[in-house]
């Protein structure tokens, strides 16, 4: 399969570029966001094409996404009035609460993964290798020095992923009683460095 890698997604992608995400991080983040019309009406508000690159099949269909964080924004933005748009004023408002406290700070020279998601039909056909180092090129293009993300303890599979593309592995966080609203107990930090 020949695999196209281009900046972001079209607007006619917004709903599948929701599917797809919350496909991957639904057993994440499905307790505190489902049901799981409300969760795909949120992201596909809130997903910002400006800070992702996509992967395509021959056809220019989009088979997966890799986010990423900065500054000035993140693939999966939005603000607590998103939130409360979508579950209502105080189920937004505690949802929007315990996400934030799942959020990851920035660091100075850092490019911060914001979400690596491939479509099932094209698992396996190394669509995920080649957005992580897409990712590593476009910190490289914004002069970084690294590139960090976090893996959660039930998603071995991912980080044997990063592992093979050179990510190492450092700190890892506990979450302590928030596990019972999520699909893990911990994560753990993963950096890249750039030559």
């Amino acid at each position: 399969m020949k695999i196209t890698l281009l900046p972001g997604f079209t607007e006619a992608e917004r709903a599948h570029a929701a599917q797809l995400y919350w496909q991957a991080f639904s057993g994440k983040l499905g307790k505190l966001m489902r049901p799981d019309a409300k969760a795909l009406g949120f992201l596909e508000d809130v997903l910002n094409p400006d800070f992702a690159i996509s992967a395509r099949d021959d056809a220019g269909a989009l088979l997966g996404l890799a986010g990423f964080k900065t500054a000035d924004g993140a693939l999966v933005g939005g603000e607590l009035s998103d939130m409360q748009r979508h579950y209502g004023l105080w189920s937004g408002i505690w949802r929007g609460v315990l996400l934030s406290i799942l959020e990851r700070d920035l660091e100075e020279g850092i490019l911060l993964m914001d979400g690596i998601f491939v479509d099932a039909r094209a698992r396996g056909h190394g669509v995920g290798t080649q957005l992580l180092n897409a990712i590593l090129h476009e910190a490289r293009r914004r002069k970084l020095s690294q590139v960090r993300l976090d893996v959660i303890d039930s998603n071995p599979r991912a980080r044997a992923l990063y592992e093979r593309v050179g990510f190492e592995a450092g700190k890892t966080e506990h979450i302590g009683p928030l596990r019972h609203l999520v699909g893990f107990s911990y994560a753990t930090r993963m950096t890249h460095g750039l030559s």
